[in-house]
């Protein structure tokens, strides 16, 4: 009907990067034609934007579909993203599926949906990638705190668990110049902290002859940007120049996630991991060096192929020595299409739930006594919007979440405070200085 907005709602799955994707994708709507709903209420058109990296994120995948088609029947379904790119027929022969979209696909939705005026007919677009496969721009803008922005996509790395390289296509960037100019765009926005985020950010540069640290040196001389911080990194591209930078640059927080994987050189090898254990705790030690204070978080499968008891303990072992801040445990999932799915020595599923547990422990204890070395020390803190339980919650440079009974008068705003002990929440109690 002519004059009439079509309701869209969107609803995303896994990392950052998609939800700054969704936000890019959401503000491609003309708003003459479409009226953003929330996902909740009855809407027109479902935009599902999904995650593949475990079996566990496909099932979401499959629910959430699933779920909307039942709430809305006669609504468009449209499904894009990783497992769509990955996986298009298995998605579309799922009945009240209308459209599918890849990876490269899904920045065009709008246009895609212009052929779709009521539910009934079906498309699949999922293209293969090629050597010619554009970068498409995202950042979030939906919470005016911080803002995620993606600066990197694709991987050309081939880690034997991972799909990541089929979903994504080779690694790929934008030039300095056009980044800065899209922060300059978030800084508008009233946006204080940028997270500088992407499939592998640490190979920024490969499609344009630049390198991540100078990306990082143009960013910081954004007016308007508070702080940066650096979302993941990996430990071979994580080098002194750039911790260096890190330490002497103010607005780049002393905050690094590095995926490590295992503690065990066999199996890093297994895995195809460009580095060993001692490369990772070389690095640790060097942020250490020359930001003391600095938090540090790092990655862990368990249960992978061959990982055995003695392996499983010389990763505890290993995470256990090193001065993390906290750590994300992630069961292996075999993943169709990669070598390690056709590995044997198959660990079974309630001896990779015992492991990560444990990992999960070793991660609590870690960040407690993080949080205690750093009471009574004096930090900024960003204050997000959101009201939680009549409290305020906000995070330190070295990424310690704090929080306070809520005062409207604060949020969005960085201030200094003092660190005292931890809530029966795991967050830590602080009083403004």
């Amino acid at each position: 009907m002519d004059g009439i907005k079509r309701r869209v709602a969107f609803h995303t799955l896994g990392c950052k990067l998609n939800f700054a994707e969704t936000s890019t994708i959401a503000r491609s709507f003309p708003e003459e034609r479409f009226e953003r709903v929330p996902a909740a209420s009855g809407a027109d058109i479902y935009v599902i934007n999904t995650c593949s990296v475990t079996d566990t994120a496909d099932r979401k995948c499959r629910q959430a579909i699933k779920k909307f088609i039942h709430q809305s029947p006669e609504a468009i379904i449209a499904v894009v993203g990783c497992y769509a790119q990955l996986n298009p027929s298995k998605i579309a022969s799922i009945p009240g599926v209308d459209l599918v979209l890849g990876t490269n696909e899904k920045f065009d939705i709008a246009g895609y949906l212009s052929g779709f005026p009521k539910k009934g007919k079906q498309g699949i677009h999922s293209c293969a990638f090629s050597e010619n496969d554009t970068f498409n721009p995202s950042w979030s803008a939906g919470d005016r705190t911080r803002s995620f922005m993606k600066v990197q996509d694709g991987c050309d790395y081939s880690c034997s668990y991972c799909t990541i390289p089929m979903a994504r296509g080779r690694s790929r960037n934008q030039g300095i110049s056009s980044l800065v100019e899209e922060a300059g765009r978030i800084a508008g926005r009233g946006v204080k902290e940028i997270v500088i985020t992407g499939v592998n950010i640490g190979d920024f540069g490969r499609s344009t002859g630049e390198s991540f640290i100078s990306l990082l040196r143009e960013l910081v001389k954004t007016d308007g940007i508070e702080r940066f911080r650096i979302s993941s990194i990996e430990p071979n591209l994580l080098t002194n120049e750039l911790i260096s930078l890190t330490a002497s640059e103010p607005k780049i927080m002393p905050h690094f996630h590095i995926p490590l994987q295992s503690g065990c050189d066999r199996i890093l090898a297994l895995m195809k991991r460009r580095y060993r254990r001692e490369l990772f705790a070389e690095r640790v030690a060097s942020i250490k060096s020359f930001l003391p204070g600095a938090g540090i978080g790092a990655d862990v499968i368990v249960g992978f192929p061959g990982e055995t008891d003695e392996d499983f303990e010389e990763t505890y072992s290993f995470l256990e020595g090193l001065p993390l801040t906290y750590l994300h445990v992630f069961n292996f999932s075999e993943r169709p299409g990669t070598a390690a799915e056709k590995m044997t020595g198959k660990v079974p599923y309630p001896v990779r739930e015992k492991r990560s547990r444990r990992l999960i422990s070793l991660s609590e204890a870690k960040h407690r006594t993080f949080c205690v070395e750093n009471e009574g020390k004096s930090c900024s803190v960003l204050f997000e919007h959101s009201k939680y339980a009549g409290m305020i919650n906000g995070f330190t440079e070295n990424y310690i979440k704090v929080e306070l009974p809520w005062e409207n008068a604060i949020a969005g705003r960085i201030l200094t405070v003092r660190l005292g002990d931890i809530s029966l929440s795991g967050k830590v109690k602080a009083e403004i200085i």
